[in-house]
């Protein structure tokens, strides 16, 4: 894909939230619910968890563009195996909700996410009474149910995906009261759409004390699960369109929760101390251009946002500091390293220090630049070419499927 430096103008719909139709799928498949999903998700990602539904019997309709019917099956169905493809909310979220069933179910994903580690596997899931094969903690694996619901201790230092999985397991199984103690916690804002989402439908509420401990009363009630669902606006997404806002706007973002429990909603903080010009109504938000100063910014909790800070930090006066560089390397890419290569290709100083990145801003230059099959890097790139001097071609762009298929149609749609 090459992109032509230039002013983009007009309103975009923030796309469906993956992380929030994934949690929704996941619930459904636990609580066998016919559900009726607006403004449904069609990502690669979201694929994953729908493929899961239909092989366990669930029929999904699509009765028009962003609206999926999904009807429950009468008779469950076995599993054998099951892909979670690149998706790696989907393989440590689904993992310990499979490994509830008793069966012998191999798990398998593409190459990408075959690197990615899966400590849970050798580290948690046995202390559960679940059997487990696997080389290095990694894809492909083999686990065999049914995991016993009782008090747990997990590192939460990686990701927070793998404890998504075990609060929705554990939130409708546990027949005794148990606790799951929680250290070194990483991206709260996670857990905290894990716990609104198993509200939403239903499900008992753990206690939960200061994300350390989690406690579970046992055959708690169930309430009544919705029959129609809609899925809030992607803020990963939106922080793209906000940046290029920012720097080549103005842009609209629609179909945002300004309350919403998404980490990466930060990224206005980020916005206001770069000194962007933001307008944000109850609807829709507007970022226009404006004179931007370097910022200090700690992304920890929410990682996803690197890419989209690190082009705004390029285009502000001064060095931006952005904490939390060591929750990148296990990502679609190296993520660190990909933003340090592919926007120094394009002129940017960016360097590391500790759990810091460092980016002094300036101009920069068009350049032949690599997604390394990384969605947000693929966005990051096109993002940074509009602001730069000269054409950008970006190899891999196709990356974007994994979450935003339509990114590059809306960019085009949006030019001036």
């Amino acid at each position: 894909m090459t992109i032509a430096p230039g002013m983009l103008r007009g309103m975009v719909a923030g796309p469906p939230s993956k992380s929030v139709m994934q949690r929704v799928l996941a619930i459904v498949l636990l609580r066998n619910l016919s559900l009726k999903i607006f403004n449904a998700g069609s990502s690669a990602d979201d694929d994953v968890l729908k493929e899961i539904l239909k092989q366990a019997g669930f029929i999904l309709e699509e009765i028009e563009p962003n609206i999926l019917n999904i009807i429950a099956p009468v008779e469950k169905q076995s599993f054998t195996e099951i892909s979670f493809g690149e998706s790696g909310l989907a393989a440590r979220m689904m993992t310990p909700i499979l490994a509830l069933r008793n069966e012998r179910i191999k798990l398998i994903a593409k190459p990408a996410l075959e690197a990615r580690p899966m400590t849970f596997l050798e580290d948690v899931l046995p202390m559960l009474g679940v059997e487990v094969k696997s080389i290095g903690a990694r894809f492909p694996a083999e686990i065999k149910g049914p995991m016993k619901i009782q008090d747990v201790s997990v590192d939460g230092a990686l990701s927070s995906q793998f404890l998504t999985g075990l609060l929705l397991a554990f939130s409708m199984h546990a027949n005794d009261d148990v606790v799951i103690k929680v250290r070194n916690l990483v991206s709260k804002p996670y857990v905290e759409l894990t716990l609104k989402v198993i509200s939403d439908f239903g499900l008992p509420i753990p206690k939960n004390e200061g994300f350390e401990k989690f406690y579970f009363q046992g055959n708690a009630a169930l309430k009544t699960s919705p029959t129609q669902y809609t899925i809030e606006g992607d803020w990963s997404a939106a922080s793209m369109w906000l940046v290029a806002g920012a720097i080549a706007g103005p842009i609209t973002v629609s179909g945002l929760d300004a309350f919403s429990a998404q980490a990466d909603k930060k990224i206005l903080e980020a916005l206001m101390d770069a000194g962007a010009s933001l307008s944000i109504e109850a609807s829709q938000i507007t970022c226009d251009p404006a004179t931007l100063k370097a910022f200090q910014f700690d992304a920890t909790d929410c990682p996803d946002l690197f890419p989209a800070l690190a082009v705004l930090a390029c285009y502000a006066k001064g060095t931006s500091v952005i904490e939390g560089l060591n929750r990148l390397e296990h990502k679609e890419s190296n993520r660190a390293l990909s933003i340090q290569s592919e926007l120094g290709k394009m002129g940017a100083e960016i360097t590391f220090q500790d759990n810091l990145m460092l980016i002094r801003g300036g101009a920069l230059i068009g350049a032949e630049l690599h997604s390394f099959n990384d969605h947000r890097i693929a966005m990051m790139c096109a993002i940074a070419a509009l602001g730069a001097e000269g054409d950008s071609r970006i190899l891999g762009a196709d990356a974007v499927r994994k979450s935003y298929p339509n990114f590059f149609g809306e960019l085009g749609r949006l030019r001036v």
